[in-house]
């Protein structure tokens, strides 16, 4: 357990490194290598998300006395996001028995959200974030150029369908464990929306946090 409590070290100090030491809440940042992460030991920003019926419901509330990991991830669309989704439900029974719930967020619509859970079979919990304001809130947030909308669109991947929204806001792929006071014990944050944190990794983390 010692390699997983050095990687959670190491990757917390690059990740400072990396996006600065200092939260940037609500900003949108220009690319998604310039985005800058609340900070491990915040507290779970107080925003509105949208259950599969459209009822909306603060975070905070998803998450008061649980402990929880947080999944954003860009949308049903993404090929990469869905492979990521279904590796961490094959680890979904373990987390439960660790205390935790899985919850996953993304900028699509409530309605998109049900075909997910329809297509790929999920269990966990699915919220949407149409409007970004959970990913600006954990600075997470980055406006897609307009060349990059329209390559994404000719292959079928709309961001204004799926979000009914035309911000063009994606959030970088994270993943955040909170503990039951709703504060960051861990996160993984990769501008490379291709490298996700394993299931595996992640449940090793989840185990150290106390």
């Amino acid at each position: 357990m010692k390699f997983i409590s050095t990687y959670i070290i190491v990757f917390t100090l690059l990740s400072i490194t990396i996006f600065s030491m200092h939260q940037s809440k609500d900003i949108v940042a220009s690319s998604a290598e310039e985005v800058c992460p609340i900070n491990i030991g915040d507290k779970v920003p107080s925003v509105n998300l949208r259950d599969i019926d459209g009822e909306e419901i603060n975070l905070r509330d998803i998450t008061r006395d649980k402990k929880s990991i947080l999944i954003f991830y860009r949308g049903g669309w993404c090929p990469y996001c869905n492979l990521h989704l279904s590796e961490l439900q094959n680890i979904e029974n373990e987390i439960v028995e660790l205390g935790y719930k899985l919850i996953a967020v993304s900028i699509d619509k409530p309605g998109k959200l049900k075909e997910s859970l329809q297509e790929h079979k999920l269990n966990y919990e699915l919220y949407s974030d149409s409007k970004a304001e959970a990913s600006r809130a954990f600075g997470i947030a980055f406006k897609v150029g307009d060349s990059q909308v329209e390559m994404l669109k000719s292959h079928n991947m709309d961001l204004e369908k799926s979000s009914g929204e035309q911000h063009h806001i994606l959030p970088v792929p994270s993943v955040f464990i909170v503990d039951e006071e709703g504060k960051i014990k861990f996160e993984y944050v990769n501008p490379n929306y291709k490298e996700r944190i394993s299931g595996r990794l992640l449940l090793s983390a989840a185990k150290e946090i106390k």
